[in-house]
């Protein structure tokens, strides 16, 4: 491997985490909010796999995503970004 590009994409909520509600957050989904919108193309970030993470409407999961892909959760105990 000769490169990586890391790509944080902070406050793109891909949905809830196990205390989502101890902090009063519930339908905790920023990506799938905007993508309910229906005018939401992002291509080239579908080829690398952010449809894989989760179901989200008019964001179809690649086949063969071009890239590495997932869900991040902080290590401490509180409300992060």
């Amino acid at each position: 491997m000769k490169r990586v590009i890391l790509i944080v994409m902070d406050s793109v909520g891909v949905g809830a985490l196990p205390d989502a509600e101890e902090f009063g957050d519930f339908d905790v989904n920023t990506l799938e909010h905007i993508a309910k919108t229906g005018n939401f193309a992002i291509p080239h970030m579908r080829a690398l796999g952010i449809g894989n993470i989760e179901s989200l409407p008019s964001i179809e999961p690649a086949l063969k995503p071009i890239g590495g892909y997932g869900r991040m959760m902080e290590a401490s105990t509180g409300k992060d970004t």
